[in-house]
Parts: structure tokens; C-alpha cells; sequence
């Protein structure tokens, strides 16, 4: 009997632990003001020297307006939130500008779940669940909605509207990742016979499009 609840507690525990090494590591501290001068390599950025910590770290200002890298290609500006305050608190933001027809096209966040604002315009919203259902769950969102994308699912941001739309995107990890499915199947160097046999069409369409992808 002492040896079977042993066993329970023990798989309980390793289940736990499974669980936690999944997420971004808790804090040790109240805040590990990221130092980009540091040296020292570490899961995260080194910290701070906190008799060196200011108001100023903990702030970004400008998000009133779009700003940051923009995309042509697919219509969106994104402007992320570079607090160096947020080091190791397993968080990251950015704003985001669509024009209408743009899209933040089909991709996914292997560390991170999100939720996203809209603060101007309407936005269709949505992601797809995991294989074998692979059901669509979407929403045509406006100003003041917020939607929420479980970690490492499929979604997509789709301005089908008349008129710009802006929303502010929080991710649950420092370092979200971001996998662009288009750029993975076309412009990377699976060969053209794999990815034709994965999306069951031929070669000539695979590198057709291929082509867009360099070219733009």
C-alpha cells in the first residue's frame, strides 16, 4: 500500500514538473530589468544591476502610433513593445496596423498563447483546432473586442473591412516564436516534391508559387 501511493505521488509530481517546464520560468525576484550590455548567456537576458533600475525601464512610449517592421507583402505594420522591465516576467505585446484586404497571414506561436485587442476597425479573428477535427473557431471582431488563441495553434488576423484596423496582441511568453506557415512550405528549401505530396498537388503549381515568394 506505502509502495502504490509512493508511486502516485511520484507520477503526480513528474507530471507537474512535465507541465512547468513548458511555460517561461517564474521570477526569482521582483524584476530582472533586462541588460543588453551583459555578456553572460542565460535563458532569458541577464539582469540589471538593480541600484542601477529606473522608472524609465518599465516604460515604452509611442504606441499611440503604428510603428515597427512593416510587411507590404500582407498589409500590416507591428510595433513591438520593447520594455526592458518585462525580462523574465514571461510576457511580450505588440501593436498591430492591417489595411484593408491586408492580413496577418496563417502562422502560430510554439511558447506562447495570445489574446488581442481591437482598438480601431473590425478584424476577422480566428484560429483552427489541432489534427484530426482541425475545426475553425472565428470571429468577425470590433473596437473594444478581445479575442484569445490557445499555445500553438493555427490562427490567423484577416482585415476583410473598408477601413484600417489597429489592435494590441499580448503573448504569454518573453519569446512567443512565430511560425509563418506559407514561408515554411515556400520560402524554405523543402524540396518541391515534398511539399507537392503534402498539400496533394504537383510540382509545377508548388514551384509556381514558390516564385511568388521570392519575388515579393
Amino acid at each position: 500500500m506505502a509502495a502504490a501511493t509512493l508511486l502516485l505521488v511520484l507520477t503526480v509530481v513528474a507530471l507537474v514538473s512535465g507541465h512547468g517546464e513548458a511555460f517561461d520560468p517564474n521570477p526569482l525576484q521582483d524584476f530582472c530589468v533586462a541588460d543588453p550590455t551583459s555578456k553572460v548567456h542565460e535563458n532569458g537576458v541577464a539582469c540589471k544591476d538593480p541600484a542601477a533600475v529606473v522608472a524609465e525601464d518599465f516604460l515604452f512610449g509611442g504606441l499611440d502610433k503604428p510603428g515597427g517592421k512593416t510587411s507590404k507583402r500582407f498589409g500590416f505594420t507591428a510595433n513591438q513593445v520593447q520594455i526592458p522591465g518585462l525580462n523574465t516576467l514571461g510576457e511580450s505585446h505588440v501593436r498591430l496596423d492591417v489595411v484593408p484586404g491586408g492580413v496577418f497571414p496563417v502562422h502560430y506561436h510554439p511558447r506562447a498563447a495570445e489574446t488581442a485587442l481591437v482598438l480601431e476597425g473590425s478584424v476577422y479573428f480566428g484560429f483552427v483546432s489541432s489534427y484530426p477535427d482541425n475545426k475553425l473557431y472565428a470571429k468577425v471582431l470590433r473596437k473594444g473586442d478581445v479575442f484569445a488563441v490557445p499555445q500553438g495553434l493555427v490562427h490567423f488576423l484577416y482585415n476583410n473591412g473598408t477601413a484600417p484596423a489597429t489592435l494590441y496582441a499580448s503573448l504569454s511568453s518573453q519569446n512567443p516564436g512565430l511560425v509563418l506557415l506559407g514561408n515554411s512550405l515556400f520560402a524554405g528549401a523543402l524540396p518541391d516534391d515534398l511539399v507537392a505530396k503534402t498539400l496533394l498537388t504537383d510540382q509545377h503549381t508548388v514551384q509556381t508559387i514558390k516564385a511568388n515568394f521570392r519575388h515579393s
